[in-house]
């Protein structure tokens, strides 16, 4: 047993590092060595610079003992960001829970789409009221809110859990006293009216959640995935509800990569004549229509 005259010995950080990679390549996690190096920065309390400059750096048994817990985790497909309880997005931190999506880099889309669009009507400086439709972590509204300055807005989600996580962000990025939490279904009970609608809807085929792979199968809120049959449910019940909330501005929603069609022909046969119009599909960087955009104007 070790004692004062016999220490134990513990690895370097270099070590820990082939060690960590080797039991991420057995287990099949791609990336093993980026992820080894994220999960050690974070346990052992170190930048991105000291990781790779400081080789021979040695730690607590605490501290390797909690490594080890992450990695296992890891190899049982938890994804990094779930075990650190953050995640990255539009180039800002946002806390994440087992009560909300874990933010990805497809819904960055949808931020652009929105900012361009508002760029677009000349409204980067204007007072822009904004609804986010089942905001999970609060990621969609707060970057907005983020980006611009004088706009204000609503998140809003069936998941009590999840707008407590949302509030949690808002006060970090310092815009607690821009954004608003209401627990609301769709546009249950919305009266405001609003420039601008952001969605990320479950769309996913309620057949397909099982063959998702297990990184999101296994520790994303079903209720945030599933679509229904065809991935439209909640579309169906929130689109014809747009016009009375935003009677004059943009709909912005995140789609399933075939689903741009289908979508855009819910806008267009519950328009009725009234103020939907100039649908258009954004792409995400690998050139797939991610997001469905549609103007509405006042009708007189």
């Amino acid at each position: 047993m070790p004692d004062a005259a016999h220490p134990t010995v513990l690895p370097p950080l270099s070590v820990l590092l082939r060690r960590a990679t080797a039991e991420l390549q057995r287990a099949g996690i791609d990336h093993a060595g980026n992820d080894a190096r994220r999960l050690a920065a974070a346990v052992l309390g170190l930048s991105g610079a000291q990781i790779l400059s400081q080789p021979e750096r040695q730690f607590s048994p605490e501290q390797v003992e909690r490594l080890d817990r992450c990695i296992a985790r890891r190899c049982n497909r938890e994804p990094v960001s779930r075990i650190l309880g953050e995640r990255e997005f539009y180039g800002r931190s946002f806390t994440i829970s087992p009560a909300t999506l874990d933010p990805r880099p497809d819904s960055e889309t949808l931020i652009d789409a929105a900012l361009e669009r508002v760029g677009r009507e000349g409204w980067l400086a204007a007072p822009l009221r904004i609804l986010d439709v089942g905001t999970g972590c609060g990621c969609l509204l707060l970057t907005l809110l983020c980006e611009l300055p004088n706009a204000v807005g609503i998140g809003t989600d069936i998941s009590e859990a999840a707008l407590a996580v949302a509030r949690d962000n808002a006060r970090r990025l310092g815009v607690e006293d821009r954004a608003q939490w209401l627990t609301r279904n769709a546009l249950q009970d919305i009266d405001e009216r609003f420039e601008i609608l952001v969605s990320n809807p479950p769309y996913v085929r309620s057949g397909e959640i099982g063959g998702l792979e297990a990184d999101v199968r296994c520790f994303d809120p079903w209720a945030a995935l599933d679509g229904g049959d065809d991935g439209l449910d909640v579309l169906r019940r929130l689109i014809p509800q747009i016009p009375s909330v935003i009677p004059n501005g943009w709909i912005v929603l995140e789609v399933g990569h075939d689903q741009a069609d289908a979508v855009a022909r819910l806008l267009s046969c519950n328009n009725s004549g009234r103020n939907i119009g100039d649908i258009e599909f954004c792409r995400d960087v690998t050139g797939r229509r991610r997001c469905v955009a549609a103007r509405t104007r006042n009708v007189a």
